[in-house]
Order: C-alpha cells, then structure tokens, then sequence
C-alpha cells in the first residue's frame, strides 16, 4: 500500500466518486475480486479511512488478507483487490497535504501566485522535506521539513514544520532566539536561516522572508 500518511479527503470528490454521507462518516461499497467480496470503505469528518471486506458467500467479515504472515495465492489476490481498490479511491479522491500549518499554507500559496513555483518533493526517502526553487536560477530559496521539535532543541514533544530561507546570519546573528529563529538546520549555518512554522512569526514578516530568500537565489 501507498504511504497515505498526508493525504487528506475532498468530500465534493468522494460524493461523485459513489461515496453516501451516513452522519459524519462517508461510506462506499464495491464489489471485488470478480464479487466474491464486498469492500466497504469509511471516511470520517476528520479524514481518516477505514476498510473491511465481507465475503458474500458466507456474510462473514474476511481479515486474513491483514495478516502479515498469512500466504498463499488466494490471501494474495484478495490483498491485492483490495489495495486496487482503495488506489483508485486515493488518486481519484485524496490529495497530498504535507505541510498543513497555516504558515507553510501562506507561504506556498504566495509563491505559487507570486511567482509561480509550487512544491517539489525530491528525495523519496523523505517524503515530508520539499524545496521551492526559481524557475531561471534553478536554485532554492525555501526548503520545508518536518522534524521532531527536540532534535531542533524546542521544548515540547512532537514535530513541528519548519522552512529554511536563504539569510546572511553574518551581519544578522541577533536574529537567532533559539525559539522561532535558528541556523540553518541541515543547510550552511551562515547563510540560511531555520524559520519555525507554530504561528510564532506573523505571516507578514514570514512573507518577506521568503521574498528576501527568492531575491538571493539569483
């Protein structure tokens, strides 16, 4: 299966698609594996999916396929159905929301009208870490992550979304608070500045930023 971690629902998308609004929950049901099964799939408001599969000869609910250990050519091709199925239900109804904060949400906003830029996820293996970068220069000037806020000695466990701008913090280290402002994570601590995305920073100020940051890459 697809790493579903951030893709969020269009509920407009999954009316169309066949789904039934059943309280707060929407609900979908499709034959599979030539109507030996009957999928049902389950959304709720917050966004989050639910499956089970019912074998219609029997009534019963089939679970097997959810065992990690369990082989065989049958619990393969109803696996299989099943994840078909659910494929079609993400690409046709889900989209991708990697950074939700309302900062990450402001900045990618005014750089795709801007300038007209939009995420670009480079590294499979980091599917939460995405660069903006000019059309003419190719160069970034904003890279988003999502890290474990002790890793960046922040108090407080989780992970909070952070973008690293181009800054020369040689003739502006006062900046730096260790709070919302720190070196560069990942990037050269002299001239690119970390930036935490926890509505710390007014949008304003984290929009002049990224305009400063986008000038620079030239």
């Amino acid at each position: 299966m697809q790493d579903v971690r951030f893709l969020r629902p269009d509920f407009g998308k999954l009316l169309k698609f066949g789904f039934e609004k059943s309280g707060d929950e929407y609900v979908y049901h499709t034959a599979v594996l030539d109507g030996q099964f009957e999928l049902c799939v389950k959304v709720s408001a917050a966004g989050g999916l639910r499956d089970s599969l019912t074998e219609l000869s029997t009534g019963d609910i089939y679970s097997l396929h959810l065992v990690e250990d369990a082989c065989g050519e049958f619990v393969g091709k109803v696996r299989k159905a099943r994840e078909e199925a659910l494929g079609r239900i993400y690409s046709d109804c889900f989209y991708r929301e990697v950074f939700s904060s309302a900062g990450a949400k402001a900045i990618i906003g005014f750089a795709s009208d801007t300038f007209g830029d939009g995420l670009e996820f480079l590294w499979d293996k980091l599917p939460d870490a995405a660069v903006l970068r000019r059309k003419d220069t190719r160069k970034w000037y904003a890279v988003f992550m999502r890290i474990a806020r002790r890793r960046l000695g922040l108090e407080g466990d989780g992970v909070t979304e952070i973008v690293d701008v181009r800054h020369n913090l040689t003739e502006d280290s006062s900046l730096l608070d260790g709070k919302r402002f720190l070196a560069g994570y990942h990037m050269n601590k002299k001239s690119w500045l970390t930036i935490i995305l926890d509505g710390s920073v007014p949008e304003e100020e984290l929009l002049s930023f990224i305009k400063s940051s986008y000038d620079s890459a030239r």
